[in-house]
């Protein structure tokens, strides 16, 4: 394995202890997509994220901008809602503070970037990383490989293979398996992992783990 320079950070469940309703915020976003006729109510919503069911709306080229902004609206209230005083995730700060001088740490996550950044900062840890890129710098949300990318071109001399990613979603490692960067899952459901196609090449429980493998 190549000398790891950069880690790229799933925020929500890795980094801090969300507090968002992410069934509520899935459904709801769902079933205004179906009263509006965009989606049909026979979806398989276990199979889906919020990020994957926006994404199928979007694709069916029936929506208007006015519809897609009003449809923003609901994930971006949830977020706001569950960012407030949240907490982080066991071992963080003493791993940030480990890793700080020697990688480059960014974050990407499928949440807006001002509600990402202010959590950041309420929790003390902005300053440890490089970069957040949050949903307004991608084209496509996770498990779109999107995202990865921005941070591929942005910081275009640490090539693929000399970063490694973690988070809690088959998401995330599907947009980290993409982009041709190792995933290591934290506290992941293993089992959905592989049933989506993600295998991950390590399996973490405590965030400090995850020096043993950089």
């Amino acid at each position: 394995m190549n000398k790891i320079k950069g880690i790229i950070f799933d925020m929500d469940n890795t980094i801090l202890r969300s507090r968002i309703d992410f069934a509520s915020m899935k459904n709801d976003t769902f079933q205004f997509l179906v009263s509006h006729g965009i989606l049909q109510p026979n979806i398989i919503l276990n199979n889906h994220t919020t990020a994957t069911i926006i994404e199928k709306a979007i694709n069916t080229n029936l929506m208007t901008e006015q519809l897609i902004q009003k449809m923003w609206e609901i994930p971006t209230r949830y977020e706001t809602e569950g960012m407030l005083d949240a907490d982080l995730e066991p071992g963080v700060i003493e791993l940030l503070e480990q890793l700080r001088s020697e990688y480059c740490m960014v974050i990407v996550t499928n949440n807006a970037i001002e509600a990402a950044e202010t959590a950041l900062t309420n929790n003390k840890i902005m300053h440890y990383f490089d970069c957040v890129v949050g949903r307004g710098l991608m084209g496509s949300l996770k498990p779109s490989p999107d995202g990865f990318h921005y941070i591929l071109r942005k910081y275009d001399h640490i090539p693929a293979e000399e970063w490694i990613s973690v988070g809690d979603s088959w998401i995330d490692g599907k947009a980290s398996r993409e982009a041709n960067i190792n995933f290591i899952s934290y506290q992941g459901d293993i089992e959905k992992m592989n049933r989506m196609g993600v295998f991950p090449f390590a399996e973490i429980m405590d965030i400090r783990g995850l020096v043993r493998f950089l």
